[in-house]
């Protein structure tokens, strides 16, 4: 079987990998083509074009490479004819993937289309499921409570489980061994910082960040800070972070990472998926986020629901404190961060949130990957063809 797989950014990127591998178990003479990032090719997928150029997020952000955007799409949909593969599948980057699959549907009508990660119709836009539903046949869902939205489009939809709930965390032993190696004191409070993985939301959100942690340790002064960031981004915030008073240890080796979230007892986090890899590693967390002006008025305006935090959907509660748009200020979020880290009722009721959330993620059941190419492969033998 051939499937055109398209990943717009590196969670993309990783799901696509999995599912991959999963594919390739379930049926080994599955061959891809598509557009991806490192995990993607180690997998076996040669990307049309790097993949990083898809990531991009806002509306305001989006506009001054609108039409290189508008090139890529064409020409992936061209690649997508040419292929002529069993399925489409699109990974996240709905706004990208669903375009393609316009263009590639009109050009082959029976072509089955895939879409991995639903689109957050539960918290804004749910006009969406319905427009995706003219070009999708099936989609993936990541959250337990995503299917009913996309079914009552006219989709159907499998919930796989979200990776997050299978990732292996790093022990007190690792946990002690950094500490050591950036000369931690045993008692030091850690607390990372991780304002975001796209370079614009780093420029937006850094230095809000690093006041909040300078009013932070003007109360509890003996605080450390650690920023684990990612290849996109690595350079700005080591150029940034020189100029920061608050001085934090920059760590951008993944077996490192995981060694700072064994050994974290507190995190200040744009708001994303990394909230979940938060709650996997039980770290209390104060949740902040904000977009271009217009970007903001916009969504705000859209907005369907009181949180974005996914911890708090999953969960059902709002045990973790987020501060969007213009409440994003490092006043408030200094005090939510002291709160997270000395109010023991506070803390534990993050603590109760997030083992419920990965109980619902799917922790310890069969791994999303493979639960997703069964998936795909049982969408395709149900219907093979439009």
């Amino acid at each position: 079987m051939k499937f055109f797989l398209i990943a717009g950014e590196a969670s993309g990127d990783q799901l696509g990998a999995a599912l991959m591998a999963g594919l390739k178990t379930l049926h080994p003479e599955a061959t891809f083509t598509g557009v991806g990032g490192p995990a993607m090719a180690a997998e076996g997928l040669a990307s049309l074009f790097p993949m990083d150029e898809l990531s991009v997020m806002g509306l305001m952000e989006v506009l001054p490479k609108y039409r290189q955007l508008k090139r890529r799409i064409r020409e992936t949909a061209a690649a997508v004819a040419a292929a002529a593969p069993d399925a489409l599948i699109g990974i996240d980057s709905p706004d990208f993937c669903l375009r393609v699959a316009r263009l590639a549907r009109q050009a082959n009508p029976d072509l089955r289309v895939i879409h991995y990660v639903a689109p957050s119709v539960w918290a804004w836009r749910p006009g969406r499921a319905a427009k995706m539903a003219e070009v999708v046949d099936h989609v993936l869902a990541l959250l337990p409570f995503e299917p009913p939205y996309m079914r009552a489009a006219g989709m159907t939809c499998d919930f796989v489980g979200h990776p997050v709930a299978g990732i292996e965390v790093a022990g007190p032993d690792e946990a002690q061994l950094f500490r050591h190696a950036h000369g931690i004191d045993v008692h030091a409070p850690v607390v990372l910082c991780l304002p975001g993985s796209r370079r614009g939301e780093v420029a937006r959100l850094a230095t809000r960040f690093d006041e909040a942690l300078i009013r932070l340790r003007d109360r509890v002064p003996e605080i450390r800070v650690v920023l684990p960031t990612v290849p996109g981004v690595s350079d700005m915030v080591r150029e940034m972070t020189r100029r920061w008073p608050t001085a934090p240890i920059v760590i951008d080796d993944a077996d490192e990472k995981r060694a700072a979230f064994a050994a974290a007892d507190l995190a200040l986090a744009a708001s994303g998926t990394v909230s979940l890899e938060l709650a996997a590693n039980r770290i209390p967390m104060v949740i902040g986020y904000d977009m271009a002006p217009l970007s903001r008025l916009i969504i705000g305006l859209m907005l369907k629901t009181d949180t974005v935090t996914l911890v708090n959907l999953v969960s059902d509660t709002r045990a973790v404190p987020e501060f969007l748009g213009r409440a994003c200020q490092p006043g408030p979020l200094a005090q939510a961060l002291q709160e997270a880290l000395e109010d023991a009722a506070s803390r534990q009721a993050q603590l109760d949130a997030m083992e419920l959330t990965m109980e619902r993620l799917g922790r310890g059941g069969e791994a999303p990957g493979l639960r997703a190419a069964r998936s795909v492969l049982d969408a395709l033998k149900a219907r093979p063809s439009r």
